[in-house]
């Protein structure tokens, strides 16, 4: 296996982390903002209200988004195994 491939599957590998896990830091920052916003403006500093809202709206844009991370990794998944099946001992 050469220098250039393993650098090939690193990167891939990081790009994928990369673009799974921001729509879902996106979504939770977003959400953290907007009751922020609000907390601040009511004066209202409950951790609860900051935490639930937070993991609702995350466990929603996880399930929407489903399918489609696990098509990515799916992907992935095949790439690396098709690498595999070139390797030669």
């Amino acid at each position: 296996m050469s220098e250039d491939l393993v650098l090939e599957i690193f990167t891939a590998a990081i790009v994928l982390a990369l673009k799974l896990a921001v729509p879902t830091l996106l979504i939770a920052m977003l959400v953290g903002l907007v009751i922020a916003i609000l907390q601040a403006a009511t004066q209202v500093h409950e951790q609860t209200l900051t935490f639930a809202p937070k993991a609702v709206v995350v466990a929603l844009g996880l399930l929407a988004m489903g399918p489609w991370m696990m098509n990515s990794l799916i992907d992935f998944f095949n790439y690396i195994m098709e690498l595999m099946s070139k390797v030669t001992l």
